[in-house]
């Protein structure tokens, strides 16, 4: 009798056919204890996903993922990884079909959205105190030195670690470059202006 873990591993054939795209995206994925935990996606196919998470299933265990852009993915845990862990994706050959598709699109927009794009200007913000809050909930003051649609230099006493998920007051994002004073943010999608100006523009009472 073959293992649980054998049945859902895709065979050599499988994994040539999948095209693995690496990419940055964030969400939340539920064990088999019903226990939540956020992660990020570091590379993902059709069949298989990478995932950096502080909580690590067992290989065998089945997942159940909520992934931005991409929605719910269910597979099982193959191996541990130094900061996370791999799983295959159970799916039909449409829902791989769709992920594909949406694959596809993250790999571009990820080609066009480089760490700290140089076509978005940076400002200073009229209100540059903020608050940069980590995954488990910790809570800095920090000072924004400037800010663009797509990321942020801030000003900050600790210094997290680079590819940690961070959320500067409201926009999620995770932190890119370190440097004397502070961290660079690279925002998890790109923000509109109108967004910016109400987050770190508009008057305080």
């Amino acid at each position: 009798m073959r293992s649980t873990a054998v049945d859902y591993a895709p065979s050599k054939v499988e994994r040539r056919n999948f095209q693995r795209v690496r990419v940055k995206i964030y969400g939340r994925f539920m064990l088999e204890d019903r226990s939540e935990h956020p992660c990020q996606v570091v590379e993902m196919s059709p069949g298989n996903v990478a995932l950096r998470a502080e909580r690590i299933g067992e290989p065998g265990e089945k997942i159940i993922a909520y992934i931005d852009h991409i929605g719910r993915v269910e597979g099982v845990v193959t191996r541990t990884l130094q900061d996370g862990f791999a799983m295959t994706v159970i799916a039909s050959e449409r829902k791989r079909d769709k992920l594909a598709a949406q694959l596809t699109w993250l790999a571009n927009k990820h080609e066009l959205d480089l760490p700290e794009d140089r076509r978005h200007e940076r400002v200073a913000p009229r209100n540059p105190m903020s608050m940069l809050q980590l995954m488990d909930g910790r809570q800095y003051q920090c000072r924004i030195i400037d800010l663009s649609l797509s990321g942020a230099a801030i000003e900050i006493d600790v210094k997290p670690a680079i590819g940690i998920q961070v959320t500067l007051g409201t926009m999620r994002g995770q932190v890119v470059r370190h440097f004397e004073d502070g961290v660079a943010i690279e925002f998890a999608v790109i923000q509109r202006p109108e967004t910016l100006d109400a987050e770190f523009n508009a008057p305080r009472a």
